[in-house]
């Protein structure tokens, strides 16, 4: 991991290169629309930025009372296999304690055995399964809902 990555609270002139990220690293991208309304007033968003501003990785965090959901976290493919993945999730994980919250949730494809061992890594656990939840290449696949306990 190179020093002259930061993390920093991105705004609505990031969204060019968030919707940029997100069509090459998902294969159903959420909508420039979507993203954009992720700087509303509950969201934040975290990006992993180089030394010269440009945007390799964020992820969208929802806050209710002392519940955090993890919305989307997404690293460029080209930068992918660096450990900019955790380091971002590491951040969401920092900035959901400062906040004062007990738990952070998310969903994800059944299929993304990348994102599940991070997430594993990171001390996250599988609390349930929505059937048929995601679209894919062969029709449907279900989402793993996983939960990360803050208040141990």
């Amino acid at each position: 991991m190179t020093a002259q990555l930061q993390l920093v609270f991105l705004e609505a002139n990031d969204l060019s290169q968030m919707v940029s990220i997100e069509g090459k690293a998902h294969s159903h991208p959420m909508s420039e629309g979507n993203l954009a309304d992720s700087f509303g007033r509950l969201y934040r968003v975290l990006g992993l930025k180089t030394e010269t501003n440009t945007l390799i990785g964020f992820a969208i965090i929802q806050q209710i009372v002392d519940e955090v959901t993890l919305i989307d976290i997404c690293i460029d493919p080209a930068e992918q296999g660096h450990g900019y993945g955790r380091l971002l999730l590491n951040g969401v994980v920092d900035v959901a304690k400062s906040s004062g919250a007990v738990v952070i949730m998310l969903e994800v494809r059944e299929s993304n055995a990348a994102a599940r061992h991070l997430y594993q890594q990171v001390g996250f656990t599988e609390s349930g399964r929505r059937r048929g939840y995601y679209s894919s290449a062969e029709g449907k696949e279900d989402a793993l809902l996983m939960d990360l306990n803050l208040s141990i």
